[in-house]
């Protein structure tokens, strides 16, 4: 039996159980922490379920920002530094990495408070998590208000790139099931996700 829900029903559930329903109905998505540090030296990492492929040439990956009526340090650390890294949640780490979503001070780095290690790449100037084995360092290129819920696409320029050469194959696809990935669905419902098949460019 299924059970239907129209907008005005979506609309008229209580607040949590909607949120929960309409998070998980999208299925599970890629798990990954992004990191920040502030002009006066405060470092952040926050768990965000959003990061999108944007485009390959150049490389840009994207992340949804929940409305800013509340202080965002990740999105202000960005607009005042200009880069921040995408942190691949990988099963061993998930726990902790769920733990950054607390909403801690300012002034405490969840590196610490989670028991995971900064990591630094040249002079670039945003922290990555050494326990990650996919670690990307972006520049900020530009943010696009989404007006229907005050949300926000936050599209950044991929300046570094670090993973194990053993998990690249030789066509550039990445062997993720090597990796000890985690991902997501709703807001702490974590997976292991089974590698199924790889298929070509299909024709009709």
């Amino acid at each position: 039996m299924e059970k239907s829900f129209s907008f005005e029903d979506i609309m008229q559930l209580p607040s949590r159980y909607r949120a929960n329903l309409i998070n998980m109905v999208s299925g599970v998505k890629p798990a990954n922490l992004i990191g920040t540090k502030s002009k006066t030296g405060h470092t952040n990492l926050a768990v965000f379920n959003s990061v999108v492929h944007i485009g390959a040439n150049p490389p840009y990956l994207g992340f949804i920002l929940r409305p800013t009526t509340v202080e965002r340090h990740t999105y202000e650390n960005i607009k005042e530094t200009g880069v921040y890294t995408i942190n691949q949640i990988t099963t061993a780490i998930h726990k902790k990495a769920h733990q950054t979503s607390a909403k801690y001070d300012r002034e405490v780095s969840e590196f610490d408070a989670v028991g995971l290690t900064e990591h630094y790449q040249n002079d670039f100037h945003a922290p990555f998590v050494a326990e990650s084995p996919i670690k990307i360092g972006l520049s900020f290129q530009e943010e696009q208000l989404i007006s229907c819920n005050d949300t926000r696409l936050v599209i950044g320029k991929i300046e570094h790139l670090i993973l194990p050469e053993t998990a690249i194959l030789e066509d550039g696809d990445v062997a993720l099931e090597k990796l000890d990935t985690a991902a997501v669905a709703g807001l702490y419902n974590y997976y292991k996700p089974k590698h199924l098949g790889k298929y070509g460019y299909q024709k009709p």
